[in-house]
């Protein structure tokens, strides 16, 4: 079998090496003595430590998005709740991928909101039509911008994430589990309609397309 393009032999090796150590544990040098290239070799495919930190955080935001295409759930709110369970995976599962994807400083990250509104983000599009189809069957209130519902769901998931990581929490995983799913499912709440308010609209709907 031949060998890796050397590309990807040394956004390999940064990552074993950032797995390791953090991101202070990156260097091109130490790169380059990993891949078994002179370091100036490396320039040819990256033109500085910068532009390989933004390598890892590209492949670590499409680690994130596989891991939201593979959620089967089909009812938007159902792929949204699992949605905030999976992004708790994540970090857990994979701290330093995790750690890329969301915490390095990169030019190569998405920003919000132009970039989610753009579509320039793969996850987000993967939450915004959920969202919009929630607003459609009258789930989410008619005055509720999605991508506000995407920041504010975002935020308080990597916020919970980042007290724990920094162990700001008492208790160990199971109980951090408990606390970020019931907070998780608290903050969708309140952009929700009532139950009451989503009956009267599917019934108003069936009307319609009885009429």
């Amino acid at each position: 079998m031949s060998p890796a393009p050397t590309d990807q032999r040394i956004l390999a090796a940064a990552w074993k090496l950032f797995a390791a150590g953090g991101i202070d544990a990156v260097s091109l040098r130490q790169v380059a003595a990993k891949v078994h290239v002179t370091p100036m070799a490396i320039y040819r495919h990256y033109a500085d430590k910068g532009a390989l930190i933004d390598a890892l955080v590209v492949d670590a935001l499409d680690r994130w998005s596989g891991r939201l295409a593979a959620i089967d759930e089909v009812d938007p709110l159902d792929w949204l709740t699992a949605a905030g369970d999976e992004f708790l995976d994540f970090a857990l599962d994979e701290p330093r991928r995790f750690e890329a994807a969301f915490l390095l400083p990169s030019t190569g990250a998405r920003r919000f909101p132009d970039d989610f509104a753009a579509g320039r983000s793969p996850a987000g599009r993967q939450f915004l039509p959920r969202l919009e189809q929630l607003q459609q069957d009258g789930r989410i209130a008619a005055d509720v911008e999605p991508l506000e519902v995407v920041i504010t769901f975002w935020a308080l998931a990597q916020g919970l994430v980042t007290l724990h990581r920094a162990a700001r929490l008492a208790g160990g995983v199971a109980e951090f589990r408990a606390l970020y799913r019931r907070s998780m499912r608290r903050c969708l709440a309140p952009f929700l309609t009532r139950p009451a308010a989503r009956t009267a609209t599917r019934a108003r709907r069936a009307g319609s397309r009885t009429s």
